[in-house]
């Protein structure tokens, strides 16, 4: 069983008894759910994902007043439901405590994103980690008749406003590009292994990103990069498959053909959606033409490799 089936099943069958009872009357003005960090949040969790902060537990969100006038109390009733579910216990280490419980909606979003709200500029959207965003959005809410939290949630879901978008798109060209098709080789001929090796992990890390901005969806933490593209619809499982081959590869050529096919297909998406014009194989190319497409003046200044 995975982590938010646990967690969905764990509210099914002791949510009703803790909000029914002496919170009966802020029933309708708590969210529930699991979200944030964690494999289990992602629905990327295995076996192995057991030995710590993981097992049955969810999260209650309060609006700060609500959190001054029940919260401890709340905390309090719920840290008395059974620790066993199903045959799960919970394990939690010192960096992992807070995760479930009572939480404040307001500081569990700035967490995240510095304002309680999420970003307020297009800057603000520009500065966030993605993984944060990606955080944010993971998960499932199972009640919220309020819908404060799940309201700043859907504001999230919508995903980067276009220029900000766009601003990444075009940053991601660029590094893809540069450390790929450009830097790899060069290090290669240099004998720079090491160089060469960075290189590659950086031009698969940031190729993985670019597919996550074309499907519009936040990349998630470094560990789930890879795995998380069989999520996705547009390029997802060819890039998983084609990043999986390259970096098992000892074959400089092969790695070199391998990199190429890769940048032909971005570049291919980026045609197709109206992104760029140019046919160009080099994604170095195409990033300044997708930066010419942002409407913020300000934004629009930024040099095209900030993103």
């Amino acid at each position: 069983m995975n982590g938010l089936t646990l967690a969905e099943r764990y509210f099914e069958r002791y949510g009703g008894e803790l909000l029914d009872g002496e919170f009966a009357a802020w029933r309708d003005r708590i969210a529930v759910g699991l979200a944030g960090d964690g494999s289990d949040c992602l629905g990327f969790d295995d076996e192995l994902s057991r030995d710590h902060d993981w097992g049955p537990g969810f999260c209650l969100w309060l609006t700060d007043a609500d959190h001054v006038a029940i919260g401890p109390a709340l905390q309090r009733v719920y840290e008395r439901l059974p620790k066993s579910f199903a045959g799960f216990e919970r394990a939690t280490t010192e960096w992992g405590s807070g995760r479930v419980g009572v939480l404040k909606t307001g500081e569990w979003y700035k967490q995240y994103l510095r304002h309680p709200d999420g970003p307020q500029t297009l800057f603000d959207w520009l500065r966030v980690p993605e993984k944060d965003l990606a955080a944010c959005t993971a998960g499932r809410v199972f009640h919220d008749p309020l819908d404060d939290f799940s309201r700043r949630r859907r504001r999230l879901l919508a995903f980067y406003p276009d220029d900000v978008r766009l601003a990444k798109i075009g940053a991601r060209c660029m590094s893809v590009g540069q450390s790929g098709q450009y830097n790899f080789a060069r290090a290669l001929a240099r004998g720079e292994i090491f160089a060469a090796r960075y290189a590659e992990i950086k031009f698969c890390n940031d190729v993985m990103s670019l597919v996550y901005l074309l499907n519009r969806r936040y990349a998630p933490y470094y560990k789930w990069l890879h795995r998380g593209l069989l999520t996705l619809p547009q390029l997802g499982r060819f890039v998983h498959a084609q990043v999986e081959a390259l970096v098992h590869s000892a074959d400089a050529e092969e790695k070199r053909a391998r990199i190429d096919a890769l940048c032909e297909v971005t570049i291919a998406e980026m045609q197709a959606e109206g992104l760029t014009g140019s046919d160009s194989p080099f994604l170095v190319d195409h990033g300044p033409l997708i930066h010419e497409k942002i409407d913020d003046p300000a934004l629009r200044r930024l040099s095209v490799l900030v993103g």
